[in-house]
């Protein structure tokens, strides 16, 4: 029998994260920092963004997620995650790594793929073009930005193969964003047809999302993948919502944000089950 989500054990996660606070360790980029620690205090998460090669290990050893974000890399940068994951692996805790950028440069991608290769990712999230790149193809990136080409509808079906195939070689479940939502384990998968445009129109939606997925997997670690799913859900219906609302108030792309960090705060486990655009693959 083919799997089915069960949409109320996906909503369940938001309740338990603000029932158990658990605690994400994120060792992310300056730029979205602010934003992705108020965003896991938003749904009921503790953070601590500890990123010295002096305490990374320890402070991994206190937390019940680890999110790894290469969106700034450099060679304290890289040890630092280093160290971080072997103890989150050590540990047990689920560790969520954000390729950032992933293809923009050689050195960025040996990066992320040693870090592929050292330590055991729960979650890998990031857009087509990103994991392109990690799935073995030759191609360049826009940087943080997925390319147009990537974007095609026409080439959705190659990019979710190419997902499926990563997350089996990775063991990682694989959250593939872009128009639609693509999460799987290899195994199993969905496409998640919620969000709106005005996500890809502020910095740091992506590594926002991430640390979500921090916190719901720290919560729930034995249902990883209803966390992820749960994250992607959560980002894109608030995304909905938040537009709603900046267009009501003819508002821009700053009261976007205000208003998308209101939504995620205020979502319960009621507002996700209905609003979930939900498709078994």
């Amino acid at each position: 029998m083919a799997w089915q989500p069960d949409l109320q054990q996906i909503a369940a996660v938001l309740g338990c994260t603000r029932s158990r606070a658990p605690l994400v360790h994120a060792i992310t980029n300056q730029i979205t920092m602010n934003d992705c620690a108020n965003v896991v205090l938003s749904v009921g998460a503790g953070v601590v963004m500890a990123s010295s090669v002096r305490e990374v290990e320890e402070v991994a050893g206190l937390a019940d997620a680890l999110v790894l974000n290469t969106g700034n890399p450099g060679t304290d940068t890289l040890q630092a995650m280093r160290l971080a994951g072997r103890a989150a692996n050590r540990k047990g805790i689920p560790v969520v790594l954000d390729p950032v950028g992933a293809g923009s440069s050689r050195s960025r991608t040996a990066l992320i793929r040693q870090l592929l290769q050292e330590l055991s990712i729960s979650v890998l999230r990031g857009n087509a073009s990103e994991l392109r790149v990690l799935a073995g193809e030759n191609i360049s990136s826009r940087g943080v930005d997925v390319s147009v080409q990537d974007t095609a509808w026409t080439d959705m079906r190659l990019r979710m193969d190419e997902a499926r195939a990563l997350a089996q070689r990775t063991k990682a479940i694989v959250v593939m964003t872009g128009k639609a939502d693509f999460i799987t384990d290899g195994d199993k998968a969905c496409l998640l047809y919620n969000g709106h445009e005005m996500l890809s129109r502020i910095t740091g939606s992506g590594c926002m999302l991430s640390a979500l997925t921090g916190a719901y997997c720290a919560a729930q670690p034995q249902r990883l993948f209803e966390a992820a799913v749960a994250a992607a859900g959560v980002m894109g219906l608030a995304g909905e919502q938040a537009y709603y609302k900046t267009h009501c108030q003819q508002g821009g792309t700053a009261s976007f944000r205000l208003h998308l960090l209101d939504a995620i705060s205020l979502m319960r486990e009621d507002t996700l089950q209905r609003g979930l655009k939900l498709e078994v693959r």
